[in-house]
C-alpha cells in the first residue's frame, strides 16, 4: 500500500445555477472530503491508496462508499454507524471568485469514529499516512483516532504527511485549534500548510520565516502553499526553494485545489521525484482542479497530468 488516509467524506449538494443559495431550486449531488479527494487523486495517478472512515447506515453512505471504491480506492476499513447519519454540505456559487460552503455534519457518523476503526496493519503497511487538521476538529474521539494512527505510523516507519486544512467553522476555538494543529504538525515528517494557515499559527511573517517556525517544532520538511504563486519548499537547515505556480486564466471552483496539490506532491515522492519536482506536480494538479466544478472532477489521470506539464514551457523552479 502506498498511502493510507483517514477522514470524513460528505455528500455535497451544488446548485445548478449561480447566486445566493436561497434562490436555488435544483441541485446536483456529489461527494467530497479532503482525505478522499487526496485518495482519489493518488489512485488516478496509479498509486495504491486506502481510505479509512465511517459513514451512516444510509443510502448516502452506501452511494459514497461505492463511488470511492469505483475510483480504485481501498475502502475495506470503512465502517457503518447505524446511530448517526452521513454528513452533508452545500456549496454556494454566489458570484465569480466567491464560493461558500455550509456544513451539516454535527454528530455525523464520521465524527463518531473511534480508535477501534484503525487496525495497526492498515497504517503500518503503507509508505505514507496522510492526515489533515479537519479530522481532529470533528470530536474528541476523532482526535484519538488521529493520535492512534500517528502512533502506528511511528511504529511501522510510515512517513506522515500533515495538511493543516484549517476549518474554523468546525474548530470554533482558536486556541484549541492552534494547540492541536501544532501538536500534529510536530509529529509529522512533511507538513503542507497554506500561507494563511501558517500565519494563523505563527502570526504575520514572510514565507521563509513561517517555514522556519515549522522547523522549530522539529519538522524536517515543509512545503508552504502560496496560492497562484506556487509553493516554497523548505528542509530543515537547508536552502529554501520556490516553485512557481501555473497561471489559471479563469478559476471556476477553487475548493479542492489544496487536496489536488497534496495528491500531486505525494505522488511525485512515490515516483522518486525530488521535493521540488513533486511540488511542481502538486502545483499543476492544484491548478487543474480549479478549472472544473467539483472537488474531484478536475483531478487528472497520469496521461492528462503529463500532457498539462508538457504544454507548460515556462521554467517553474527558481
Amino acid at each position: 500500500m502506498d498511502v493510507v488516509t483517514i477522514g470524513e467524506t460528505m455528500v455535497v449538494f451544488s446548485p445548478d445555477e449561480q447566486g445566493p443559495l436561497r434562490h436555488a431550486r435544483s441541485f446536483s449531488m456529489k461527494f467530497a472530503g479532503a482525505e478522499s479527494n487526496v485518495a482519489i487523486g493518488l489512485s488516478r495517478l496509479g498509486h495504491q491508496v486506502r481510505w479509512i472512515s465511517q459513514v451512516g447506515n444510509d443510502e448516502f453512505g452506501d452511494a459514497m462508499t461505492a463511488f470511492i471504491r469505483g475510483e480504485g480506492v481501498d475502502v475495506h476499513y470503512v465502517t457503518k454507524d447505524s446511530a448517526a447519519a452521513t454528513g452533508v454540505f452545500f456549496k454556494e456559487f454566489r458570484r465569480m471568485n466567491d464560493t461558500r460552503v455550509y456544513y451539516y455534519r454535527a454528530n455525523s457518523a464520521a465524527s463518531r469514529m473511534h480508535t477501534e476503526n484503525i487496525p495497526a496493519d492498515a497504517v503500518k503497511e503503507a509508505k505514507y499516512l496522510h492526515i489533515t487538521g479537519i479530522t481532529p476538529a470533528l470530536s474528541t474521539s476523532c482526535r484519538l483516532v488521529i493520535e492512534k494512527a500517528i502512533e502506528f505510523a511511528k511504529e511501522g516507519g510510515t512517513k506522515i504527511v500533515f495538511d493543516p486544512n484549517i476549518r474554523m467553522k468546525i474548530w470554533q476555538d482558536e486556541k484549541a485549534a492552534r494547540h492541536y494543529l501544532k501538536k500534529y504538525a510536530a509529529l509529522s515528517d512533511i507538513v503542507l500548510p497554506g500561507i494563511a494557515e501558517a500565519r494563523f499559527l505563527f502570526g504575520e511573517q514572510t514565507p521563509e520565516q513561517l517555514a522556519d517556525c515549522f522547523h522549530e517544532l522539529g519538522i524536517g520538511t515543509v512545503v508552504l502553499k502560496l496560492g497562484k504563486e506556487g509553493a516554497l519548499c523548505s528542509r530543515i537547515n537547508q536552502e529554501k526553494t520556490e516553485v512557481q505556480g501555473f497561471p489559471v486564466e479563469h478559476v471556476i471552483d477553487p475548493i479542492g485545489a489544496g487536496d489536488g496539490f497534496a495528491s500531486g506532491l505525494i505522488s511525485g515522492l512515490l515516483d522518486g521525484l525530488s521535493l521540488e519536482e513533486s511540488a511542481n506536480r502538486g502545483n499543476a494538479i492544484g491548478a487543474m482542479v480549479t478549472m472544473v466544478y467539483g472537488d474531484i472532477e478536475g483531478l487528472p489521470l497520469k496521461d492528462d497530468l503529463l500532457t498539462f506539464l508538457e504544454q507548460s514551457t515556462d521554467d517553474v523552479t527558481r
